[in-house]
């Protein structure tokens, strides 16, 4: 797997004055936009915690694109291919992630902790601490943890099981339904800005192509979907 250098503060790369950012009204300012250009792109950064969409002049530029170059230098022997996909789908992760928490910082949400109510939300239904483990990836430990900071703050509650008093059920409060659903819709915002300077039909495609990798990789590697 590539080593992807971590994301750079402020943008991207050089080319980031060249992408169109979205407006809130859903149109684009473009690098030739002028100072409104400017203020939209600067309000993109500053609302994206610094993330921008641009590459270096294309897909040949990016940052997976110098490593894979560095490595067929170092070691020509190398079949490098595997590195242009999984190290852009990281170094994407990596980008899109400081864009996502920017909403969750504003209500003192880790990412963790953000996973776990919105796994309870989703699934509308108590869940064990097991049950959540295995829905968002962590180690019990890591879940139990997070679950008792949750329930000191009133977003989550315990109960014991009525049949096995040894399993603890879990659920969201009230005012934790309610901070879920008040941070959702603005993850989704931040999520639309971040694709933005994709076409719809090419965003069909790419989720066509991940969700397919996705399906293959669950397959092989054992785990189960949803």
């Amino acid at each position: 797997m590539v080593a992807v250098p971590a994301a750079r503060a402020g943008g991207a790369g050089r080319g980031a004055g060249r992408t169109p950012y979205a407006r809130r009204d859903g149109t684009r300012a473009g690098a030739g936009a002028g100072a409104g250009g400017r203020r939209h792109r600067d309000r993109y950064r500053r609302e994206c915690g610094g993330m921008t969409a641009a590459s270096e002049g294309g897909p040949a530029d990016d940052t997976v694109a110098v490593v894979v170059r560095q490595w067929q230098t170092v070691r020509p022997d190398l079949d490098t291919a595997p590195m242009e996909v999984i190290g852009r789908i990281n170094r994407c992760a990596a980008l899109l992630q400081q864009a996502e928490d920017a909403p969750l910082r504003r209500v003192g949400l880790t990412r963790a902790e953000f996973d776990l109510l919105s796994t309870l939300r989703r699934t509308g239904r108590e869940l064990t601490p097991g049950e959540l483990a295995r829905e968002t990836f962590s180690s019990g430990a890591a879940v139990t943890k997070r679950l008792k900071l949750l329930g000191e703050r009133g977003w989550v509650e315990r109960r014991s099981d009525t049949r096995d008093r040894r399993v603890a059920r879990v659920r969201l409060t009230r005012s934790g339904g309610e901070l879920i659903d008040s941070v959702v819709p603005d993850q989704l915002r931040y999520e639309r800005v971040a694709l933005s300077g994709l076409p719809d039909g090419d965003q069909r495609q790419v989720a066509a192509l991940l969700a397919e990798l996705l399906v293959q990789l669950e397959g092989r590697l054992g785990v189960p979907p949803g």
